[in-house]
């Protein structure tokens, strides 16, 4: 007997196309669930050995990053929020997170577009979420913060796609594999 509902993939591997806009729906549900666990942590903090990696694109516009950071990952950066951070926001009616980090002593909030957002991550389960970037959304290096002569973000690894490391904040520990680069790292403030 055959089964017509049955959706397992072909032999291929692949779905046959549908004109329904699946893809669209598991690329919307997956940000929702992003944008929940960081609306969680602004108000409850981080529990446990949770704590969060997010990419995003650095030349879209919207961003506001400061000009140092700017220079230093010029296409995206990934900044990890775990022990040193500060007012979190997620303004879904303006489609953007924002959030405090100090970058060398000098504090600054970012503000990042969710549609810049291209991945999200919470090492300590092994949950790793990748979001695709309109390629048509113009890069707009206008949209950025006065650079601070004290600042002194350190990064490594390839600069197209970067970590911030704010190693002064962190205990020391191994880089998650699969991570390019340092690691940023943020805390909630109490």
């Amino acid at each position: 007997m055959a089964d017509d509902h049955n959706n397992t993939p072909g032999n291929d591997g692949s779905l046959p196309p549908s004109l329904l806009p699946y893809d669209q729906w598991l690329e919307e549900a997956y940000r929702d669930v992003m944008l929940k666990a960081l609306e969680h942590v602004s108000r409850e903090g981080l529990a446990g050995e949770h704590h969060f990696y997010l990419t995003f694109r650095t030349d879209l516009s919207g961003v506001q990053i400061p000009d140092r950071l700017r220079a230093q990952y010029p296409h995206e950066m990934t900044i990890v929020l775990q022990h040193q951070f500060w007012d979190l926001n997620v303004d879904r009616d303006a489609g953007i997170v924002s959030v405090g980090l100090s970058f060398g002593g000098v504090g600054s909030i970012l503000v990042i577009p969710v549609r810049a957002i291209t991945g999200f991550a919470d090492p300590s389960i092994h949950f790793n979420l990748h979001f695709e970037v309109m390629e048509d959304e113009e890069p707009a290096p206008t949209d950025h913060m006065p650079a601070d002569a004290g600042e002194h973000a350190e990064a490594q690894g390839d600069s197209s796609s970067q970590v911030v490391s704010l190693d002064a904040f962190r205990r020391k520990g191994p880089t998650p594999a699969g991570t390019p680069g340092a690691r940023g790292s943020g805390r909630r403030r109490e």
